[in-house]
């Protein structure tokens, strides 16, 4: 089984997420579907780092609750600093030093920051010690990286022990 489908769950959600974008389930989206949800995975096998052990399936709920609620905020936060005055922005650039060792967890965590609208993960250290982050919006570099591994590392440390 593992020779054909060497990641069921990202096959899973492959196979799902055509359906979905297809808003059909005709014999010919279906069969489209399993096809991608084979081939892709088989493609990109060789690009994951190493498959990802999760220690609390539970806490990823959680972890997405959380991160939906930020894009929403975040969302308005943005429109705000955007139509009002410039001078009210803080751009910056900010090392963020992780605690997260697991590839997997850290590219999770640099997907979540680019997810959040007025963040953007810009760069790794090559000693995967340190996480560049781009905020649009940022007076205070300390409450950043404090949200930062508050509310997104820590569930990534529990999750991916």
């Amino acid at each position: 089984m593992r020779r054909w489908l060497p990641n069921p769950l990202v096959s899973l959600v492959l196979f799902l997420a055509w359906l979905l974008l297809a808003m059909s389930a005709d014999p010919a989206n279906l069969l489209l579907a399993a096809a991608l949800a084979v081939a892709v995975p088989l493609a990109t096998r060789s690009l994951a780092p190493e498959p990802a052990r999760i220690a609390r399936p539970a806490a990823i709920v959680r972890l997405g609750f959380v991160v939906l609620f930020d894009i929403v905020v975040a969302n308005i936060q943005v429109a705000r600093l955007i139509l009002g005055p410039e001078s009210a922005i803080r751009p910056r650039f900010v090392w963020v030093p992780l605690a997260v060792r697991d590839p997997n967890a850290i590219a999770a965590l640099a997907g979540i920051v680019t997810m959040t609208p007025g963040t953007l993960s810009s760069d790794l250290s090559p000693d995967r010690r340190y996480l560049l982050v781009h905020a649009f919006n940022a007076p205070d570099e300390a409450a950043l990286v404090a949200q930062i591994k508050a509310r997104y590392e820590a569930p990534l440390l529990e999750i991916y022990r």
